[in-house]
């Protein structure tokens, strides 16, 4: 049986496209197949699973609403149930069929869906931004809310694909989401009609009054390297000398991206290492011929920047490449491989380990910036699709104040060189 390589690794800018950019971190370069499922109770487990068989028979004979008794939707949440007791919070899961396909589609950057950022802070799933012109700005979605609900179904504790899966859909079909807002006593309702959303995983934008660009590495979907390339090319034409690389809520993607990515800021060395389950480590080289290696960089990262943006981030400070600002990063720190399952739908395991070039664990910790900076609370980022129309005085009075300390520090580098 010939099947085609699927993608590579995830988990939560935390920065999400929740409709508008899906992407599951990190993800290994084939599919896993489970040829040969268990049609029994593995050896040495009936009394393990003894409880379980006994508690679906009590569910049949007894349970009240008869209606709601269904085997298929009972067994995805077993499976669900069993996955979560891992600990792997945000990453290793379950998908469905539809919620699978959602995701391939996602890490090519095509998106049917309310064209909204959705990250997680504080194991709350949030609306980070909403882009202009979307169904979900134009339904009054803003940035900051919570999601509670979707189509009725309590989202509480579920990883950010799971949640994205959710909320996407056919262009023209209705999606109803409950929402806290800050301010607001009571939840809201909102009915969003999905639209056709296209995003690119790399945008940027030079600064007003400084030769400074704003690179935002928003997915490593299979066009970052190539919008990357592109990027780079047209700053330079336009006399920039150095680069706020921005990888806040990038929730990672493709791993060949990734490396390819990095390795456009580095002259040799490692991106990172994989480590198995026995210990064992693959070093993952730098590519050669990367067009940005002399320039002045300064990397933003925060809570929502996973897995393959940890790779990045990881390796840019390993290399004494650039200073990382902003805020400790998520700490996803493994390769999701997709087992496909003999109903259509997959399970994302986490089956190798990452490490940074020195050998530093993120997994569960993170990668802490050189210059710590918290952002006020309801700060807004700045993104490069919204500085079209800044001036130095009102980019002086934004809120952002990460992005505002990188041009700080790149200012004196320019300087001083």
């Amino acid at each position: 049986m010939n099947h085609r390589p699927l993608f590579l690794g995830r988990p939560v800018r935390l920065f999400l496209y929740l409709a508008a950019a899906f992407a599951t971190g990190m993800f290994v370069e084939k599919a896993g197949y489970l040829l040969t499922p268990y049609a029994y109770t593995p050896p040495g487990l009936g009394k393990t699973f003894a409880p379980f068989w006994e508690t679906w028979a009590l569910v049949k004979q007894h349970y009240v609403d008869r209606k709601a008794i269904n085997a298929h939707h009972m067994t995805q949440g077993a499976i669900t149930g069993m996955l979560a007791s891992l600990g792997d919070f945000g990453h290793t899961t379950y998908l469905t069929h539809e919620e699978l396909e959602q995701m391939k589609g996602g890490l090519a950057g095509q998106f049917e869906g309310i064209g909204a950022r959705l990250g997680i802070r504080k194991r709350q799933p949030i609306v980070v931004y909403t882009f202009p012109g979307s169904p979900a700005r134009a339904a009054g979605l803003r940035r900051g809310d919570v999601l509670l609900e979707v189509n009725g179904r309590s989202v509480a504790g579920l990883p950010v694909e799971r949640i994205a899966a959710l909320v996407r859909g056919p262009a023209g079909g209705v999606v109803h989401l409950r929402i806290a807002r800050e301010g607001t006593a009571g939840p809201l309702d909102l009915n969003i009609t999905r639209g056709k959303v296209d995003v690119p995983d790399v945008s940027w934008h030079v600064l007003p009054a400084v030769p400074i660009a704003h690179v935002a590495i928003e997915n490593f979907g299979e066009k970052a390297h190539a919008q990357l390339l592109a990027a780079l090319e047209h700053s330079q034409a336009q006399g920039v000398r150095a680069l706020i690389v921005d990888v806040r809520g990038n929730p990672g993607g493709l791993k060949d991206q990734a490396v390819a990515v990095t390795s456009e800021f580095l002259k040799g060395g490692n991106v990172f290492m994989e480590q198995d389950s026995e210990g064992a480590r693959t070093e993952i080289p730098v590519e050669p011929g990367g067009h940005a290696t002399d320039i002045p960089i300064v990397v933003l990262i925060d809570e929502g920047t996973a897995s393959s943006a940890e790779i990045f981030a990881g390796a840019i400070q390993d290399h004494h490449r650039g200073k990382l600002v902003g805020a400790r990063t998520f700490g996803t720190g493994t390769v999701l491989q997709p087992f496909g399952l003999s109903d259509g739908s997959a399970v994302l395991l986490a089956v190798t380990e990452w490490l940074t070039p020195n050998g530093r664990q993120i997994w569960h910790k993170g990668i802490s910036p050189d210059v710590e900076v918290a952002l006020p609370e309801g700060a807004s980022i700045l993104l490069p699709e919204t500085e079209g129309d800044l001036d130095a005085a009102s980019l002086a009075k934004s809120d952002d104040a990460q992005l505002l300390k990188a041009l700080d520090l790149l200012k004196k580098q320019i300087q001083e060189d």
